[in-house]
């Protein structure tokens, strides 16, 4: 993919954003991080780790008026599939049937995924552009979880142009309750076999 523009880093910092970051002084900071090269533009083995076990994200779109829009997607870790070093995918399962972020990418391609981890307390930003594909069985079962009971509408796949892992700030530590649950029995089991040496 070519990229867009001379820093990849500028998709998000316009020339307004980077005034108001001499304005506050956080520029000269992020001049660094330019010099440097900007953000990732490729899907990184440490990137297609983090999406590997994401059970959520928030898929932004906007449409030709420019009216935002931000939808969750969720399902079993590894919903989300790193196609290529350039592209993400997955099954939109049936849902409410709004069509609203399909019919923002029809007039708008940008979009914007927004991936956390409350346990790791770790966010990325990954900013490129996307498209609904209809009518593809092939990618449908390339792309479905297995054993997982949604039934696929359509896939939606997104070109990489960008992205950045923020710091760990103000995110709270949260657990997901699969997880919860299997600690406390390892716990428990734990607990048993102590008793049952004491006994």
């Amino acid at each position: 993919m070519t990229p867009t523009f001379p820093l990849s880093s500028d998709i998000a910092f316009t020339p307004t954003v980077k005034a108001i970051q001499s304005r506050k002084g956080s520029r000269s900071a992020y001049a660094k991080m330019e010099e440097r090269g900007g953000w990732q533009t490729t899907i990184t083995p440490d990137l297609a780790g983090f999406v590997a076990g994401v059970r959520s994200f928030f898929l932004a779109t906007a449409n030709a008026d420019g009216q935002p829009y931000i939808q969750h997607r969720g399902g079993p870790p590894g919903f989300l599939k790193v196609l290529d070093e350039h592209t993400l995918g997955l099954v939109d399962f049936k849902g409410n049937r709004q069509f609203i972020s399909q019919g923002n990418l029809e007039e708008n391609p940008k979009a914007f995924i927004f991936l956390i981890d409350y346990m790791l307390r770790r966010r990325i930003k990954i900013w490129g552009k996307a498209r609904m594909v209809e009518a593809d069985p092939d990618l449908v079962s390339r792309l479905m979880p297995e054993e997982y009971s949604a039934k696929p509408e359509q896939i939606l796949l997104f070109d990489v142009e960008a992205w950045d892992a923020n710091c760990p700030q103000h995110i709270p530590q949260r657990f997901e309750a699969e997880d919860v649950t299997r600690a406390l029995a390892e716990r428990d089991a734990r607990i048993a076999e102590l008793e049952a040496l004491l006994a």
